[in-house]
């Protein structure tokens, strides 16, 4: 079995698995939470097994890099990064419903991946360095955190919204207020320190790719621009007491920055970085 097929399966079971995750939510169908869970898990560790093999195909080929280069890569890689900060959570508060606002995300990452071309090609030279690992991986997983607050900003409007309805009604199974608040706000923050570093580990690259730490590139500046977001978000948080609908609609707008930054930009703005849209 190859790495394609190991990620083909990945994206099936992770799609099945957000599905389970809502028919949770939806149906209260409490009992199938384990198995929901274990359908994570498994896809999960397939889809670590799927990254490993396609690194060693690429040693098999002589070329030999982290599968982290072009948008096929990240994107299986971007769900990767959100279904461990998904499992992380669930593990923290041991309430499911929380996968369905957050392993749809996963799901359609690998579902873009799919829409990919899959061939492992050579590295171009800015590519071949040791600071590939540690840029990607550090600006993914704060990817994966904002993917999943942005989740949980959809669940804390939804709740709000009807707030004082029926405690018999289909929201009233969603955590209260204070605790989907409070889950946003961490996972904001855990974001934004892996962000941080990324774009540290990407200006370190940049300087001994292009002799410059910074340089104005279209996604450096998105980069910076997200980062601005988010940091104004926690900065009304700590200093203004900023909280509920507010931080809610900052973690969903905020995730459209990176969207922007980590998709658009590749595919409509050239610069440096415009490799990543192969």
């Amino acid at each position: 079995m190859n790495s394609s097929q190991l990620l083909g399966i990945t994206t099936f079971a992770y799609l099945f698995s957000a599905i389970l995750y809502i028919a949770i939510f939806v149906f209260r169908a409490k009992k199938i939470g384990l198995i929901a869970t274990v359908l994570t898990i498994g896809a999960f560790l397939v889809n670590t097994a799927g990254i490993g093999m396609r690194w060693y195909e690429s040693h098999q080929m002589g070329i030999g890099y982290a599968p982290l280069s072009n948008m096929y890569e990240s994107l299986v890689f971007f769900a990767w990064s959100i279904a461990i900060c998904y499992l992380g959570l669930e593990l923290k508060y041991k309430n499911r419903v929380l996968g369905a606002f957050s392993m749809p995300f996963a799901a359609l990452a690998m579902i873009m991946a799919g829409l990919k071309n899959p061939d492992i090609k050579p590295l171009i030279p800015a590519l071949q360095s040791n600071w590939l690992i540690a840029h990607v991986i550090t600006c993914f997983i704060g990817y994966a955190a904002f993917a999943v607050a942005c989740g949980m900003g959809m669940m804390y409007l939804l709740k709000d919204r009807k707030a004082n309805e029926d405690p018999n009604s289909l929201l009233a199974s969603l955590p209260d207020l204070k605790l989907i608040d409070d889950i946003v706000h961490k996972t904001i923050l855990f974001g934004f320190l892996w962000l941080s570093a990324g774009i540290i580990t990407g200006a370190v690259w940049a300087n001994s790719a292009w002799g410059t730490y910074w340089s104005w590139d279209p996604k450096e500046t998105w980069s910076l621009i997200t980062w601005f977001v988010y940091a104004a978000t926690l900065h009304a948080r700590f200093t203004r007491g900023w909280g509920g609908r507010r931080i809610a609609w900052l973690a969903i707008i905020g995730f459209f920055s990176v969207i922007f930054t980590y998709y658009g930009v590749n595919y409509l703005l050239s610069g440096l970085h415009s490799y990543g849209g192969g």
